[in-house]
């Protein structure tokens, strides 16, 4: 195991020494010295506190300040660990291993005086130690989903400051396109206004996103010199941005199987374990600067598509080496593409008798980056076998990703005989339901109302109940939840997890079993929570008259409380708009059934306890996440069930006062993956069952089993 450990960090060190690619500029003068920070950076963290606190006590123009710091805080955090990271990488080269006796001694010293560089860069161009901009996930989460910019809209909203009122609305809306609301206030800022689509202003869009995105449009209107110049300069900011993301990479890392100060482990695997975690987010840095704010999916086969179009546009201009050296680009990523390999042979035959075919290489900076790329990929996989954890190499090129052009293949080479690429089918969108269509079977139970259907709630496979459960019942569910519910239940401890504004407490029936079994619920009201889900769960089998057995996947009672103090002006969803087995992407009008979503649920139902609040409404959207279809009023005993693919996205409108409560199910088709808590609260249940009727047969104490 030891030899093994020493041989992955051989290949770390080969990873590590291997230059960077370059970014289409002239690389750091190894002279450059750093100018120091006027005055100590403040902590982005603290100073969003400080403005978030000032905006719910009234005080707008202080909230306005400190959110705007905050912001600026944050950014020049990034940019000087960037820098940092670049001067230390210049000014503190690591040194390979020799032979011998302390033969890794060299590069170790090399290693601690990086470290050391690191730190004298960051203490001094931060005015202070960089332990002090160390924040919590909470606040690490809302900046990434750009938080602070819906709070500042509504400051500015106050301050009757509309133009920076509208850009706050907007940058904030690019990155959760699901806030309908959000989209609503952006059209009554601008009407307010007199603000022009041309002024909504993205503050945090990403620059190579936006040269890449300008290229496109000038090259579909074959303005090819300024396409040219556009695509040219997506790929500098590409390359600028692929190092920050793969500096921010190399902060504290989070070990997933271990606590780190608690942990053991000897200096190599110590090592090995820390840098493999930073190896697969620099890794993945590929996919993160090919996804837009807000989207889930990346955009396909992102990098590649730069030197597509710059190969072509490079013909169409005359200049046939630089076609040339990008057609040999874009094979770098996909070697066996027939139609850029006939046009790297129509090219050839224009250059100058003069100039020698062979002599004409791919793009220098993108050979250092594949290079680079294929490198870390072997060395994870190496580590993942070594060091025992799983990994699985995602497909970062998706080669159908590409111009949906008639200028595939330039003229003189076989148009009659070349494809035609279409966008984005390297994905699996959720498919159509394979299985008949059917509805309106019988509902099994008396009393039970039926209330809507599939076309009155104006879309596929859903349906209106009521009446579903009694008052007593509902009553009785609602007294036992406040006993066995966790905050944060079921979303890892996060009390908010889907917004600031609403506290979230779940519980599972095994949970509720188990408390029951040790009295400190009702071991009744334990029992009707199991019951009224498979009552549920018949029902829904029944309804939409199934072929075979639906199986449970997930049962979860959960409650949304209004948080008080924070429900002016609020305009967020209480939970945003979702599919309940793939991964809705709004733009693209898709939905990727793809991990992480649970990609083998069939259906989903809600099964309500209480109507005692305000708002609430449980809402259908086309795939827009925009377009409400349904929207439905929660109350005792009414459960609305659908199937749970991309046909019905839904969400759920904000909880402005008090508290709503319900029973969420999910069911799968597919018995492999029922839910183990399930099957283990019907082991529970048989045996009480057995208990009650004097059967002892299987001498197992129901207290084992939970």
């Amino acid at each position: 195991m030891q030899e093994r450990i020493w041989a992955l960090l051989l290949l770390l060190l080969l990873l590590l020494l291997l230059p960077p690619p370059l970014c289409g500029g002239p690389p750091d003068s190894p002279r450059q010295e750093l100018e120091p920070e006027r005055g100590p950076l403040q902590p982005f963290d603290l100073l969003y506190a400080s403005g978030v606190a000032a905006y719910y006590n009234g005080d707008y123009e202080q909230a306005v300040r400190d959110l705007e710091s905050a912001l600026l805080s944050h950014r020049r955090l990034r940019e000087v660990r960037t820098r940092c990271a670049r001067h230390c990488a210049v000014r503190r080269p690591l040194e390979p291993p020799g032979a011998g006796p302390g033969a890794e001694l060299p590069f170790f010293r090399a290693l601690l005086e990086r470290a050391r560089c690191y730190r004298s860069c960051e203490t001094q161009r931060l005015g202070g130690p960089a332990s002090r901009h160390r924040v919590s996930e909470d606040v690490r989460s809302d900046f990434q989903r750009r938080v602070p910019y819906n709070y500042l809209q509504r400051a500015y909203i106050k301050l009757n400051q509309l133009q920076k009122a509208v850009e706050a609305a907007h940058t904030f809306f690019m990155a959760n396109p699901e806030h309908m609301e959000m989209q609503q206030n952006i059209e009554n800022y601008r009407m307010m206004a007199g603000v022009e689509e041309f002024q909504l202003i993205d503050r945090e869009a990403k620059p190579h996103l936006e040269s890449y995105s300008a290229g496109v449009k000038h090259y579909e209107a074959d303005d090819f010199e300024v396409a040219i110049k556009y695509f040219e300069r997506a790929l500098r900011e590409y390359f600028s941005e692929d190092v920050e993301c793969r500096t921010l990479c190399e902060g504290p890392q989070r070990f997933e199987e271990y606590e780190y100060l608690g942990h053991k482990g000897g200096l190599y695997e110590t090592i090995a374990d820390h840098y493999m975690q930073v190896l697969v987010c620099q890794h993945e840095c590929v996919r993160e600067l090919a996804t837009r704010p807000g989207r889930l999916s990346p955009i396909e086969n992102f990098l590649p598509l730069h030197y597509d179009y710059l190969q072509f546009a490079y013909y169409r201009v005359g200049e046939y080496v630089k076609a040339l050296e990008c057609a040999k680009a874009y094979l770098l990523f996909h070697p066996d593409d027939e139609d850029v390999q006939d046009n790297v042979d129509y090219y050839e035959s224009l250059l100058d008798d003069s100039i020698d075919p062979e002599s004409i290489e791919a793009r220098e900076d993108l050979i250092m980056f594949v290079k680079r790329h294929k490198l870390e990929s072997e060395l994870i996989k190496s580590a993942a076998e070594g060091l025992g954890f799983s990994y699985t190499e995602p497909n970062y090129w998706i080669s159908y990703g590409g111009r949906q052009d008639e200028n595939r293949v330039p003229s003189g080479v076989n148009v009659e005989g070349a494809e035609v690429h279409g966008l984005s089918m390297g994905k699996k969108s959720s498919p159509k339901i394979d299985r008949d269509l059917r509805e309106g079977g019988p509902l099994l139970y008396e009393n039970i109302t039926f209330v809507y259907n599939s076309e009155q709630l104006n879309g596929t496979q859903r349906v209106l109940l009521d009446n579903v459960l009694s008052e007593e019942q509902c009553r009785e569910l609602h007294s036992v939840a406040s006993g066995i519910m966790l905050v944060g239940d079921g979303y890892r401890g996060k009390t908010s997890p889907h917004t600031p504004n609403e506290k979230f407490e779940g519980a599972t029936v095994l949970k509720a079993l188990k408390f029951g079994y040790e009295g400190r619920v009702p071991l009744k009201s334990a029992r009707l929570f199991y019951d009224i889900s498979e009552k549920a769960r018949k029902i829904v089998e029944s309804y939409f008259m199934l072929n075979s057995t639906l199986y449970f996947s997930y049962t979860h009672m959960v409650c949304r409380t209004a948080l008080s103090g924070q429900q002016d002006r609020r305009n967020d969803l209480s939970h945003p708009i979702h599919a309940d087995n793939c991964l809705l992407d709004p733009e693209a009008n898709e939905c990727w059934k793809e991990p992480p979503a649970y990609t083998f649920r069939d259906y989903s139902a809600l099964l309500y306890m209480n109507d005692d609040f305000e708002g609430g409404e449980f809402i259908f959207t086309e795939m827009d996440a925009k377009t409400v279809t349904a929207s439905i009023k929660p109350k005792c005993g009414r459960m609305i069930s659908f199937s749970s693919g991309g046909e019905n996205p839904h969400g759920v409108k904000a909880v402005t006062k008090g508290q709503r409560c319900a029973v969420a199910l999910w069911f799968t088709l597919n018995p492999l993956y029922r839910e183990l808590e399930r099957i283990k609260a019907d082991e529970v249940i048989a045996i009480l069952d057995q208990e009650q009727q004097g059967k002892h047969e299987l001498n197992i104490n129901p207290k084992d089993e939970l």
